[in-house]
């Protein structure tokens, strides 16, 4: 019989051993991910376009005209346009946001989707391959993008010594909580570096609404994937 207990302690022992270690780990991995938070900013609807789909929309040889500045050297203009889905269904008023660039490209929430009678997948900005079509009318003209339109998937922008100080890269995947009356758990957030970001988390009107977040509020990352 003392053979046996002393082989049930020493097991004991063991596994006591073996999970004390699997904790540290976890938690040297996880010290800095976890409890860092983040300002949000609530992405509404927009649109960016190339030169010459500025010049088909507003007249030959315009140029946006800024009415706020963003993150990244990116600024809100003061022209907007209305987007047109299929059977003729249109969203007016949509914000064009500058500067120009090589491809022109459409960000809308899952609501916006359903009422325009498209299929907009779930992507990262610039990925528009195989994206859903969508008309796009302007004051001087209007344009047919046989791709480009997208619901943005939600990120967070970090600078270098901002993913620093939360243990995170560029590219990484996270879990973020918002710590209000709805508690909301968002998965598959999308960490994106550089030295022109400020420190915010975007979502879009659909997911704000549904987690009653309004812009300047914090959530948390909770872990990394």
């Amino acid at each position: 019989m003392p053979a046996v207990r002393g082989g049930v302690n020493m097991e004991q022992q063991t596994v006591e051993a073996i999970t004390k270690a699997v904790l540290e780990t976890i938690n040297k991995m996880d010290h800095r991910t976890n409890g860092y938070q983040v300002p949000v900013g609530v992405s509404a609807r927009h649109i960016h376009l190339t030169q010459q789909d500025v010049e088909t929309l507003f007249g030959e040889g315009y140029h946006l005209t800024k009415k706020k500045d963003l993150m990244g050297g990116q600024f809100a203009s003061n022209e907007t346009v209305t987007i047109v889905g299929i059977k003729l269904r249109a969203i007016e008023n949509v914000r064009v946001l500058g500067p120009v660039r090589k491809a022109s490209q459409v960000e809308i929430s899952a609501t916006d989707a359903m009422k325009l009678g498209i299929a907009a997948p779930v992507r990262e900005s610039g990925n528009v391959a195989a994206s859903a079509p969508i008309a796009v009318v302007g004051p001087k003209g209007a344009i047919y993008m046989k791709e480009g339109c997208i619901i943005a998937m939600r990120h967070i922008h970090m600078a270098p010594a901002d993913a620093l100080a939360a243990g995170v890269h560029d590219g990484d995947i996270v879990s973020v909580k918002a710590d209000n009356e709805r508690g909301t758990v968002f998965n598959q957030v999308k960490i994106r570096v550089d030295d022109s970001f400020t420190l915010e988390m975007h979502i879009d009107t659909d997911e704000a609404n549904a987690s009653k977040i309004k812009t300047g509020d914090k959530v948390t990352i909770i872990r990394e994937l």
